[in-house]
């Protein structure tokens, strides 16, 4: 087929499916001008001097014209451009059609080309941009004068114009990038090809994305509104994973704009990458520990913690949280909410275990675990605070549904005896324990405890009564395999995640030997279920809150 015009002087040549492309759309157009406007400068000198070294003009502004300058290269200052210096304190430096007119005039449209020429404005070709750190002012706590001062306009603009017209424009927002795009600079003979143009453009818009979407969250809690009329999520790439909960299933693990302390704050010190479900039980595991105050320890399995315990110790705690359920232990994640020291980890050196997380550890506790080359050290810096607002998410087909965390905490003063016995002060204790366990167990959940210290868990189930049996069964197996005369559930007291139906489970409990039970209540058959409980003497408490998780 032959090449046709498209009427503005351009020659247009058919692809192999007959349709005419403009033939400057084939051909990378040669970089002359770059536009230089970075808050980040990091290894901006060496990129704008390999640039400058094959005939690129710099043009910039403000701290980043000086920093080049500085370097020893020579910059075309902006007002030059313009023909207008920056004002208002440097809000209005870019915004000016000298630079939009020659950053989106199209290419391949001799009528933008003239314009452009009629207003004697050049093309830019490529732009190195990126933005006031709104995100880390907000998060380090600045005043609003100074948050709103770091949310940067001009720089946005330039990247989504750029960007918009990547057909002709290289748009660079991420100092990672410099290699590659200097790279494809050189090997194209001064130019940038289309593929990569395009991904620079895809990578800009999502950056703005998540810019705008950090200042809207803000804003959103500075008037405490925890859901929003729209919701702006965005998360930036931190890991490609090996596969998702199963190996047909592709994964990835990304950042997200809130500054919780967790799976995605921490340094991992050694082993394999993270797993999808190794983040995901760490962070269950981390939060949970995160409810206690003393030395706390939590092992999670598949998502639900075996064994938890609280002591005047890390080891000691270590020691509790293992007898809970050694052998759902084995290959689990623990999680730490002290400073880990050197005898919790020669303790846990004795057993395989996936991943382990902490605030912190000591310089002897981390070489103790290093002998261990599979498993996962994660330190995370600090612990999470759970009573701090926030929001959880999950997908659904077409939506997301989104809800507050779960901050409720129960005290002494939340309790309502319901029944004629009276909880002694050490059940009083395990049951405020256990009432922040179970919070943290898949519904329908049930947990015995007994000093500080999970006895048997229940999770999961379809019936409140089948949790309640599991967890009995499995201590009373934990039990005869260390060789005990009686079930660890033997004057322990239970945690309910919601109201018991009908007295079976209250009846299975006490079987157990359950001597104290902490639920919510308002169950159609409470006195049904307190009756039970009565007759058998034990101790009964109402909370009011229910601590569903599904």
């Amino acid at each position: 087929m032959r090449a046709a015009d498209n009427g503005q002087g351009l020659r247009l040549v058919p692809n192999r499916l007959g349709f005419y492309t403009p033939l400057m759309n084939l051909l990378p157009q040669k970089i002359r001008r770059a536009l230089i406007s970075v808050s980040d400068k990091t290894g901006l000198a060496p990129f704008a001097a390999a640039l400058a070294a094959s005939g690129v003009e710099l043009i910039s502004t403000g701290g980043s014209a000086s920093a080049l300058a500085a370097a020893g290269l020579s910059v075309i200052d902006m007002a030059t451009v313009t023909g207008m210096p920056e004002f208002l304190d440097g809000r209005v430096k870019t915004l000016h059609p000298a630079v939009h007119g020659g950053l989106l005039a199209r290419r391949d449209r001799t009528d933008h080309l003239a314009a452009l020429r009629d207003r004697g404005i050049e093309p830019i070709d490529l732009v190195i941009c990126n933005l006031y750190p709104f995100g880390e002012t907000a998060a380090r706590g600045a005043s609003r004068e100074d948050c709103i001062e770091n949310i940067d306009i001009g720089g946005v603009a330039l990247i989504r114009a750029a960007a918009k017209n990547h057909d002709a424009v290289t748009v660079v927002t991420d100092p990672d990038d410099y290699d590659r795009v200097l790279a494809a600079f050189t090997a194209g003979a001064g130019s940038i090809g289309a593929p990569l143009r395009r991904t620079l453009a895809r990578k800009a818009f999502a950056m703005t994305a998540a810019y705008d979407a950090a200042i809207a969250n803000w804003l959103a809690r500075e008037d405490e509104d925890v859901l929003p009329e729209n919701l702006a999520i965005t998360g930036r790439l931190a890991q490609r994973l090996r596969y998702g909960e199963n190996p047909h299933q592709k994964a990835a693990f990304y950042r997200t704009n809130e500054t919780r302390s967790g799976v995605a704050t921490a340094r991992q010190l050694q082993g394999k990458k993270l797993s999808y479900n190794n983040y995901s039980d760490a962070d269950a595991a981390f939060e949970l520990v995160a409810e206690f105050a003393p030395p706390a320890v939590a092992i999670v399995k598949h998502a639900n913690p075996c064994g938890v315990a609280i002591g005047t110790t890390l080891a000691d705690a270590w020691k509790k949280a293992l007898v809970s359920d050694p052998v759902s232990a084995f290959g689990g994640v623990v999680a730490f909410n002290c400073r880990l020291d050197s005898a919790t980890a020669e303790a846990i050196s004795q057993l395989f275990v996936e991943v382990l997380i902490a605030p912190d550890i000591d310089p002897q506790a981390a070489a103790i675990l290093a002998s261990r080359s599979a498993l996962r050290v994660l330190v995370a810096g600090a612990m999470p605070d759970p009573l701090a607002p926030g929001i959880t998410l999950r997908s659904v087909a077409g939506g997301i549904l989104v809800q507050e965390r779960d901050r409720a905490v129960i005290d002494r003063a939340g309790l309502r005896v319901v029944t004629r016995r009276q909880p002694e002060e050490r059940e009083v204790l395990d049951l405020l324990f256990a009432d922040r366990v179970v919070k943290h167990v898949k519904s329908n959940a049930i947990v015995f405890a007994r000093d500080s210290a999970t006895v048997g868990i229940g999770a999961g189930q379809m019936s409140r009564v089948d949790s309640v049996r599991i967890a009995a069964e499995k201590a009373a197996e934990v039990g005869r395999a260390a060789g005990l005369a009686v079930s660890p559930t033997q004057g322990a007291v239970v945690a309910s995640d919601a109201f018991f139906p009908f007295a079976d489970g209250v009846e299975a409990a006490i079987a157990a030997g359950a001597t104290a039970i902490i639920q919510p209540g308002g169950s159609v058959r409470d006195a049904e279920v307190i009756a039970a409980a009565d007759a058998a003497g034990i101790a009964m408490v109402f909370t009011g809150v229910r601590r569903f998780r599904h």
